[in-house]
């Protein structure tokens, strides 16, 4: 089964990659999971789409990566706003996506959430938390951010 990978997969590849996969791998997990689509020639021209959009969020290279670890460490004013009870105890979690959409909105980078790292039980009540980001396999950055309700 020929198909498109539309997000990086282990030991597979990486984001508009045309890969070949046995038939039950491709349509058990690949495709209903949306890390992939089926390669067919209306499909083959977004890969260029793909791929711009995954070189947006990639980080370029070691040095890119330290930059961005000080523009993160530097950052202020990132609140994540989720439903409380009166005592400040959330209704359901925050997630690596609603930290990633809080970043970009204080004006820092735009990051991935795959890469951010929220530990299970870190966030259950309104107040101020750090999680890390990987942005290089060598270099570790954290965010700092506050939890409002709202």
């Amino acid at each position: 089964m020929k198909l498109i990978l539309t997000a990086a997969v282990d030991k597979l590849g990486e984001p508009g990659d045309i890969v070949e996969v046995k038939g039950g791998y491709g349509r058990n997990f690949l495709l209903p999971r949306g890390l992939a689509i089926p390669a067919t020639r209306g499909a083959e021209k977004q890969i260029e789409d793909i791929k711009r959009a995954q070189a947006a969020r990639q980080v370029r290279d070691l040095d890119h990566a330290k930059e961005l670890r000080d523009t993160l460490d530097q950052l202020t004013g990132v609140q994540v706003k989720v439903r409380t009870s009166e005592a400040g105890k959330l209704f359901g979690s925050v997630q690596p996506a609603d930290i990633a959409d809080a970043v970009k909105a204080a004006g820092g980078p735009d990051l991935d959430k795959r890469r951010i790292d929220v530990p299970k039980g870190l966030v259950t009540k309104t107040g101020g938390y750090q999680v890390k980001v990987k942005l290089h396999d060598d270099v570790e950055g954290k965010v700092n951010f506050e939890v409002v309700s709202a």
